[in-house]
Order: C-alpha cells, then sequence, then structure tokens
C-alpha cells in the first residue's frame, strides 16, 4: 500500500513559519498536539471534493475531519455553493442586510424550534453571545460549566493558567462533572441566587478521552432544576448541531435548550454561525452592544438556507448513523483481526476512536499515523465526522487501510 510523501507541505511549512505564527496556528497547528508524530500528516490542501482532500503534494485523503465539522454534506456540494454564488452575484457584505437574513432566520427557528435567531461567524461568537445574554436576563454573573468542556478560545472560556487569560476573566466560573446531578445541585446551592447559566454540549465529547453520553434521565432534571432554579440552560451545539436530530440536540435528547449554538454544519462550510433561543430571552440580546464586520453577509445565509433544505431532504442524521455504523463497525473488526481492542465512543455521527491497549496513548496515535499515511485523514485524540457524500467505497477503503495499519503496528511491535 502507497505510503505518502510530504516533501511539498513541509516547505510550505518554512514559508509559513517566517510570516504566520507557528505556521499554522489553532488547533489545526502541529504545535497542538493532535498531528504525533508530525511526520505523518499533510499540513497544507490544495483541493477538496465530497469525502476527499488532496494535499500540496498531490496525496489523496479519505477525510474523517471534515475541516472539524463544517463538511457536513460534502465538499463543494453543487447545491450549496450554487446558492451562495446566485446570491453573490446580487451582494453580500453590504450596508443594509440583504432580506435573505429573514428568510434564513424563518427557516433556521421553524427547523430547531426556537422564537429567534442572531447570526455571527465562529461558534465562539454564539457562545459568548449566551452568556452575556444570560447573565443581562438574571442579572447575576456566575456560570456553571462541566468539566472537560470546549465551548471555543474567549478569555471566560479558558483556565487561570492559560497565557493572557487573567483571573477576572474566570473568576465567576464555576465546575461540575458531567452526569453528576447531585454536585450541580450542591454547588448551584452553594452559590445561590448567583448563577446565570449552566452550559454544556448535548453529551461529553472533549478530548484525549472516551466521550460519554447523558445518563437515563439526566438532561430531563437539569431542565427542570434550571427552571426552579430561574438559571438560563444553554446548549453548546456547536460540533454536534444537525447531526443528531435537524431540529437540534437539545430535542434529540428529550429537553428544550433556553438557548442554543450553531455553527460547524448550518451552512455547509460557508462562514455563518447562530444562537438561537426562547422569546422571553429576546428583550436582553435586542439591548446589548454585540455585532461583527461581516456577520450580516448574504452569502452565507443563501449558503445556509440550501444546506438545511438538503439534509431535510436526505434526513441527514438517519444517514450518518447508518453510514458511521458500517464504518465503525468495519474498524472495530480490523483492529479485532490483528489483536487490537478500538473502542468507540460517543453518538456515531462523531465518532471517536481509541485503541484500549495499555494504558498509553502511543499504540493509538501510531496505528492513526499508519492511517493516515496510507491516505485516510482521521486524528488522535477528537471525535471524527461523518458527512453525506461519504460512500460505500469510501468505506470500503477506510476499513482495508485501517487493516493494513493495524497490520504495520502489530509488527512494530513484536511483544503484543
Amino acid at each position: 500500500m502507497k505510503i505518502n510523501d510530504y516533501t511539498k507541505s513541509k516547505e510550505m511549512f518554512k514559508r509559513a513559519a517566517k510570516v504566520i505564527p507557528s505556521g499554522v496556528y489553532g488547533h489545526l497547528g502541529p504545535a497542538e498536539g493532535c498531528f504525533v508524530p508530525v511526520s505523518a500528516f499533510p499540513l497544507f490542501s490544495e483541493r477538496a471534493k465530497g469525502s476527499h482532500i488532496w494535499d500540496v503534494d498531490g496525496n489523496e485523503f479519505i477525510d474523517y475531519m471534515c475541516a472539524y465539522g463544517p463538511n457536513v454534506l460534502g465538499y463543494g456540494d453543487e447545491d450549496v455553493d450554487a446558492a451562495a454564488l446566485e446570491q453573490l452575484k446580487k451582494g453580500d457584505c453590504t450596508t443594509t442586510p440583504s432580506y435573505k437574513m429573514v428568510e434564513f432566520a424563518e427557516l433556521l427557528t421553524d427547523t430547531v424550534k426556537k422564537d429567534w435567531a442572531f447570526f455571527a461567524k465562529n461558534g465562539g461568537d454564539t457562545t459568548t453571545l449566551a452568556i452575556m445574554t444570560a447573565r443581562a436576563a438574571t442579572h447575576r454573573k456566575k456560570i456553571i460549566f462541566v468539566n472537560g468542556f470546549y465551548h471555543g478560545v474567549a478569555p471566560w472560556t479558558q483556565k487561570l493558567d492559560y497565557p493572557g487569560v487573567l483571573p477576572e476573566d474566570v473568576a465567576n466560573n464555576l465546575y461540575v462533572d458531567w452526569n453528576d446531578f447531585g454536585a450541580l445541585e450542591k454547588l448551584a446551592a452553594e452559590n445561590e441566587g448567583e448563577v446565570a447559566a449552566f452550559i454544556a454540549t448535548p453529551y461529553l465529547h472533549g478530548n484525549f478521552f472516551d466521550n460519554v453520553l447523558p445518563a437515563e434521565g439526566y438532561w430531563q432534571k437539569v431542565r427542570k432544576f434550571c427552571t426552579d432554579k430561574g438559571i438560563i440552560l444553554i446548549c453548546d451545539d456547536v460540533r454536534c448541531g444537525f447531526r443528531l436530530d435537524l431540529a437540534g440536540s437539545d430535542n434529540f435528547y428529550g429537553f428544550e435548550a433556553d438557548l442554543i449554538c450553531f455553527c460547524k454544519a448550518l451552512a455547509n462550510g460557508w462562514n455563518v454561525s447562530a444562537l438561537c433561543g426562547k422569546e422571553f430571552l429576546k428583550s436582553a440580546v435586542s439591548g446589548m452592544t454585540y455585532t461583527g464586520s461581516y456577520w450580516m453577509s448574504a452569502v452565507p445565509f443563501a449558503a445556509g438556507i440550501a444546506c438545511i433544505n438538503k439534509m431535510k431532504f436526505l434526513d441527514a442524521p438517519k444517514l450518518f448513523r447508518e453510514k458511521a455504523l458500517k464504518l465503525t463497525g468495519g474498524l472495530k473488526a480490523a483492529g479485532a483481526e490483528h489483536g487490537f481492542d478500538l473502542r468507540v465512543s460517543g453518538e456515531p455521527a462523531l465518532f471517536y476512536l481509541r485503541t484500549a491497549n495499555g494504558d498509553s496513548l502511543f499504540l493509538h496515535q501510531e496505528w492513526v499515523a499508519e492511517c493516515v499515511k496510507r491516505g485516510v485523514f482521521i486524528t488522535n485524540h477528537h471525535n471524527h465526522f461523518i458527512n453525506a457524500s461519504l460512500t460505500d467505497e469510501d468505506i470500503r477503503k477506510t476499513v482495508e487501510v485501517a487493516e493494513d495499519a493495524f497490520k504495520a503496528v502489530k509488527n512494530n511491535h513484536p511483544e503484543l
């Protein structure tokens, strides 16, 4: 099986390091620890289509990171891109917003069963607005987080020992373990009348550990508790949104969030995010100063309309689940054939992988590296994504690569 060469990627990274901090910054950068070893991964792409990406060296990959989520229908989806380009002919970033914003808001609120939509660009824009809205509405300061959370990169989302984060930024943050309703009750009681919001993802899908689904009845108890205590319940659906349920992941798990944050799957890669909420919070968010230079651009609104309508046509959540179960079943079988215990956790549409032979992460990292070098793009310690363009042939080829990668790892470790 062909092993990729990354000569041009390495050359491009040298150029990038001279003019861009870290060469590639953020979670896509080699310094972040998800590309281990860095030599196994391409660092720059040349093009993408469907479920495939091609790097600057011409290597082709079946891509299960999906741009870390935005690719929900397939790169370069013809229907979404046609809608975006048609709008581009009429106007995009204009002095007054396009009527497309209204049409998009109407479609989105109807789809996710909320009363209003506020548009921005990044997931972090919406989580920040959600926190501000909760504080404005309740006149309280404190926010309860679930340990292992990720809600963006604004200072309030980070930890005290992180560079550039001040004590004041996180002074009102409270932390509780996932699925521990008793601890949530206790924490709120210790801060009675001071908690503005409880923010969490629909299930725990953090990095470097198996993902954990909500316990039976957990969300229903949380919903009632927040209502009783006047605490705003925020669902961060940036990563899961539309992949579990087109009405939102709160609907999937049988509860109703007061505020819900969307981004990644909203417009198939066209740059838009949205905070949606209940009527009783509309006046609070209306009274805040919160905007951005490109937040009302019309092209992403047109793309979002086309994306939502196509996801409805395809019954995308059902499609994702079926494809994912077929894929992950094949991956687990490939591992077992060579003596590896490949664990799959989280919801199938956003599956998380961990090779559980031994206590360290090294074997899993080695297997991931061997997959990537053979043309299947996964990463070490992050959940993966299914998109609608993934074919049965893609899945067959992925399992074939995974098996060859497991064989290579076993050959490197005769002690196993």
